[in-house]
């Protein structure tokens, strides 16, 4: 997909360490546009502080980031109340897979523990989805197991991992290695790749 921004170039102007996952990060970007684009969603899993990382992003795709995002004047003269109407925003579909308390300590109680995640995802995986994996090691037993219920389930995997190589940068479509390898310096450079990447979304998709 060719799509420039000022948003993609400024985050390699305050974080230049990120130059050398400027292609994969492109192709995250290009990847979500598409699912989005094809009425897909973006599910995303990880722990922790990846988890957190999760919830994050999703709440900047599923409501106004740096954009109001309001509704059209078509789309408003569907609500009856206007007050719904001139406060609701667009928002792009997206599911934090580690928010579902209830669900995880059950399947976790009563099943497989770390295949949690990959339980999530095969049953929510659509066409044109895609998953998003967080995981500072890309080693992570339950995530690597999402991933692998992705592939079968034949959606889009992303990763963002250390630089190092892993199980989920051989099984992920595109893995972006942040070039660190201690674990709060993988998550120091997470939240503004996956700002950058929402943001663009936004912007693809949002004039005003």
């Amino acid at each position: 997909m060719e799509y420039t921004s000022h948003i993609f170039d400024g985050l390699f102007l305050r974080y230049p360490c990120l130059k050398k996952c400027k292609e994969d990060i492109q192709n995250a970007f290009s990847a979500m546009a598409e699912s989005i684009g094809s009425g897909g969603k973006i599910l995303c899993c990880g722990n922790g502080g990846s988890a957190a990382d999760c919830d994050h992003f999703v709440g900047e795709l599923m409501k106004g980031f740096l954009k109001k995002r309001p509704l059209s004047a078509e789309e408003k003269q569907k609500f009856n109340d206007s007050f719904v109407a001139d406060n609701l925003q667009k928002g792009m579909p997206a599911i934090s897979l580690c928010a579902h308390s209830a669900l995880m300590t059950a399947f976790e109680n009563d099943a497989v523990p770390s295949l949690v995640f990959a339980q999530q995802v095969y049953a929510y995986a659509k066409e044109n989805d895609i998953l998003l994996c967080l995981s500072t090691s890309g080693n992570s037993e339950n995530i690597v197991y999402a991933a692998q219920a992705a592939k079968a389930a034949g959606i889009t995997a992303i990763a963002v991992t250390g630089k190092k190589e892993s199980k989920l940068s051989e099984i992920c479509d595109i893995c972006i290695k942040l070039p660190e390898t201690e674990t709060f310096k993988i998550q120091e450079l997470t939240l503004p790749v996956y700002h950058c990447i929402a943001a663009m979304l936004e912007d693809y998709f949002y004039e005003v």
